[in-house]
């Protein structure tokens, strides 16, 4: 009886480990099995970048689909389809009045605010200035939203007197006097350096008897154009130089020999 009970105990013992290691070879192999899940980034693309290569099946493309992309930089200096129409225009009949006027009617006046400050811009750029004193400010100007601007005037007034075109630089002066608007130092220097050129020191001198008159404290660089340009005219120069050694008595002035420009 001993010899029996002691040979079921070793045959269930035998059978309880051979059931164990089953158990644990099954788990290893079902470890062995396991595949790690592929990591898709979860990270939203930039809007050019998802635009171009969209998202399929959790994967990103890195070809280009074929579909026509947008344009690379929507700024504030993208000029409207309409914007350019209209300067195409204004180039093409800027010679012919009847013609211009029409066009202005049925196109220009069609432009919204930005739009139209767009193509004033483009034509100065293009060096048109007369042309957009000429069309595009005088529409701008009887727009219900247009307030004086200083720096419109200054831009426009700036860009003609380096084109030495003093006759449309005064129009736009007296305008904005009208307006209430005072130049600063970079606008009254770029008319006297524009009239000194021009070959009327004159005007020069006028345009600095209202620069005296200015709210805006004096700078040195108007007075220094001027006493360079008038040394031709000595009368008038030593004005503007008993003025500057007033205003900044810790500069100097020079005086070039007189025989140089035969004032001897």
């Amino acid at each position: 009886m001993q010899i029996a009970s002691i040979i079921t105990r070793s045959k269930a013992r035998s059978i309880a480990s051979g059931y164990l290691l089953g158990k644990f070879s099954l788990f290893s192999e079902s470890l062995y099995s396991v595949k790690a899940p592929l990591r898709v980034s979860s990270s939203p693309l930039p809007p050019n970048i998802s635009s171009t290569f969209p998202q399929t099946l959790g994967f990103d493309r890195a070809y280009h689909d074929g579909r026509p992309r947008g344009p690379l930089w929507r700024g504030k200096k993208l000029i409207g389809k309409e914007a350019l129409f209209v300067i195409l225009g204004l180039k093409r009949f800027k010679n012919d009045d009847e013609n211009l006027d029409k066009f202005i009617k049925t196109h220009v006046l069609r432009l919204l605010k930005m739009d139209m400050v767009a193509v004033l811009t483009e034509l100065e750029r293009q060096e048109e200035v007369s042309l957009a004193v000429k069309v595009m400010f005088r529409v701008i100007q009887k727009q219900d939203w247009y307030r004086p601007d200083v720096f419109l005037y200054k831009d426009l007034i700036i860009a003609l007197a380096r084109r030495k075109k003093m006759d449309e630089v005064m129009e736009l002066w007296e305008n904005m006097k009208k307006e209430d608007l005072f130049p600063d130092s970079q606008t009254y220097t770029e008319v006297i350096r524009g009239f000194l050129q021009y070959g009327s020191p004159a005007d020069a001198m006028n345009i600095y008897e209202d620069m005296k008159k200015s709210p805006d404290p004096p700078e040195q660089l108007p007075f220094r154009i001027l006493l360079k340009g008038l040394l031709p005219h000595p009368l008038l120069r030593n004005k503007v130089k008993q003025d500057f050694e007033e205003i900044f008595p810790d500069q100097h002035v020079y005086d070039p020999p007189e025989e140089i420009f035969g004032l001897r």
